[in-house]
């Protein structure tokens, strides 16, 4: 921690019960009712951090952090890979692994766990510090216990599992074909319809419970790999726990409103876009989701013993690695002070989850106060009525000086372009715009698989697909069912078929401008596709649908203006402005439009409102008609208004 910040030194009692006071609530407020917030060390360290280095990390959480709420200290993924050359984030054999096939902390990374103990000990230390702890772990079984065929643990007996007379092994339970897309050497899904795929779950959680995991990511289960029967399952396992367990799901590509109300109950957070690093594309593609997640009202929504959060993913600030990177924390932030301010005013704006991702030990006294705004930190866990505001408008200007002004009307400059693209991605099949898929004959033998939703508005040809049928042993026919199908195309006679997930993990702004994705046809299940009655096209990857998106190329929502309103406990609103636009824009909003989204508010035509502007801290006495500031290339205004 650098010296700078030694006057934001503070601390917090430590209290173990399921009610506890964050930063200055009074006692006997529902922690499950708020975001969670925290420290995750992906984004600094990606997998090669050591249990010094996350001692030290969790030790500056505490005593700078923890009074602001920031609770949970997060070990990020491969935590049992042993850091040695040829490891990485894909490798095969370099994973610790016990008797079980069950992952435990790599030795020569986590010393504390050469007893055997996981991590217990370094559990105990995380809560001696009054914090939580938290492990990232993947879907199903290790590809490397499969490989070694190991035994299954039945934890009510202490031995083997065994049913019908034999004992179960690790390759009678999992499911090869189904091996996560972006970690296909790493793992994969395991039948939960056998009780002893579920057993080899049970012995999981109840390892990590036993360890003193207060936190539990789950990765490759979510968004384009969906596998609801698995979070199902794992659910139900830490909802018996005699202490609570946060459960997160990633990742969140593809995620829409309809598919995570398929988690209703299940779950605390969960993503709802690719990895969010530090690029201006990635935080402007959130602001979509965002605004979906909030019209549908699912923020929050019910969880797993409390509530649910959309999670737009950690907050890349301050000193960071790089995605995949087989070293620590050794560049600082890419984003603008104003870009990280915008980024910062959503995430707490849309009420997500903010999970710091920067090296906590070299913190500078900027992106401390940024993550510790108390404002911020007010609107992220008590505000209500969060919405994005329609009826803002922006004029691009010159060089100007920030400052509010009074006008009835502000003309908005709008790019036009209507050249359009299409987007193949998955959805819930629940979703009614996921049923625009037909076959039709190429002749006696060849059959093709269309989308013609829209294209005969767009006056253009349909996106179609050849069908293939898959080369499979007898034993994968029962798996897939015999009307499965790999789609593929051609280019110059070289056959690419259609991946259900993409083959590596995409950014929010990958994913935004994310086109079908093709790979060389294989025999699994990422490329097994399902034409049903219904006219959906469902993956046996991951049980979504397929369906086609027509964008606006350059579309207008990756510039422009953008406003969130909300409300807070005290009657206060708060109005945000975001500019997207590269140039200083002039951002206006009428209190009469206000009005129109928050009724009741004293927003009327003579309402009498006075405010303060959160990054400038310029108070305004009187605000009679509308706000109206200029802000910087990719910067915001944040308001609290109080009307009378």
């Amino acid at each position: 921690m650098k010296t700078t910040l030694s006057l934001f030194c503070c601390s917090l009692s430590l209290l173990f019960c399921f009610y506890l006071p964050r930063g200055s609530l009074s006692a006997g407020v529902d922690r499950c009712k708020l975001p969670p917030r925290g420290w995750n060390s992906y984004d600094s360290f990606c997998w090669t951090i050591s249990e010094d280095d996350f001692l030290k990390s969790a030790k500056v959480v505490a005593k700078y952090l923890k009074s602001h709420g920031y609770e949970y200290v997060v070990l990020d993924y491969l935590w049992y890979r042993r850091l040695v050359p040829g490891a990485y984030t894909d490798s095969l054999g370099f994973d610790v692994i016990d008797q079980w096939g069950r992952m435990v902390p790599a030795p020569d990374r986590w010393p504390s766990a050469k007893s055997g103990s996981g991590f217990a000990e370094v559990a105990k230390e995380v809560h001696s510090l009054g914090l939580k702890f938290g492990i990232h772990v993947m879907r199903g079984l290790s590809r490397q216990a499969f490989d070694a065929n190991t035994p299954i643990l039945d934890i009510n007996t202490g031995r083997a599992y065994e049913e019908s007379g034999r004992e179960w092994r690790a390759q009678d339970i999992g499911i090869k074909e189904r091996s996560c897309a972006w970690m296909p050497h790493g793992f994969m899904s395991v039948n939960t319809s056998l009780p002893a795929g579920r057993a080899f779950l049970s012995s999981l959680y109840h390892q990590y419970a036993e360890w003193g995991v207060d936190f539990i990511k789950h990765d490759c289960v979510f968004g384009d790999d969906f596998n609801l029967e698995e979070i199902t399952y794992v659910s139900g396992l830490l909802k018996k726990f005699d202490r609570p367990i946060l459960y997160s799901l990633s990742p969140g590509t593809s995620v829409t409103p309809t598919m995570a109300k398929e988690l209703k109950g299940l779950a605390n957070m969960y993503r709802v876009t690719g990895d969010d690093w530090d690029s201006w594309g990635d935080v402007a593609s959130h602001f979509d989701v965002a605004r979906d997640f909030a019209k549908a009202e699912m923020v929050p929504g019910e969880g797993l013993l409390g509530s649910s959060w959309p999670d737009l993913d950690m907050l890349p600030l301050g000193w960071l690695t790089d995605a995949g990177a087989n070293q620590g924390p050794h560049r600082q932030c890419n984003l603008t002070l104003d870009e990280q301010r915008t980024q910062m005013t959503l995430w707490s704006m849309a009420r997500s989850p903010l999970m710091f991702g920067g090296d906590v030990r070299q913190i500078d006294e900027t992106t401390y106060k940024l993550i510790t705004n108390p404002t911020l930190l007010e609107i992220n866990d008590y505000s209500s009525n969060n919405m994005e505001f329609p009826y803002v408008t922006g004029k691009i200007l010159g060089p100007a000086r920030n400052h509010l002004m009074r006008r009835s009307k502000i003309s908005m400059l709008k790019r036009v372009n209507n050249h359009h693209t299409r987007v193949v991605g998955v959805t819930s099949c629940k979703d009614p715009n996921a049923n625009g898929w037909s076959v039709e004959s190429l002749g006696q033998y060849h059959e093709q698989i269309c989308w013609r939703k829209e294209d005969e508005q767009l006056n253009r040809e349909p996106l179609c697909l050849y069908k293939r049928k898959p080369l499979l042993a007898s034993s994968e026919h029962v798996l897939y069912g015999q009307d499965n199908r790999r789609l593929f195309t051609s280019d110059n006679g070289v056959k690419s078929c259609l991946d259900a997930s993409p083959r590596h993990k995409l950014t929010s702004s990958e994913w935004k401008k994310k086109q079908p994705s093709f790979s060389t046809c294989r025999g699994d299940a990422n490329q097994m596709w399902k034409l049903s009655s219904n006219a959906t096209l469902r993956s046996s990857y991951s049980g979504l649908c397929a369906r086609v998106k027509q964008v606006k190329a350059n579309d207008v929502r990756t510039s422009g203006v953008r406003s969130w309103i909300a409300t807070g406990r005290q009657g206060e609103i708060y109005v945000a402005f975001f500019n997207l636009n590269v140039e200083k824009t002039l951002i206006s909003a009428k209190l009469s439009d206000m009005a129109k989204v928050l009724p009741g508010r004293n927003l009327e035509d003579k309402a009498d409102c006075k405010g303060r502007e959160v990054w400038s801290g310029q108070r305004y006495e009187a605000v009679a008609d509308s706000l109206e500031m200029v802000v910087d290339k990719h910067g915001c205004a944040l308001f609290t208004l109080n009307c009378s």
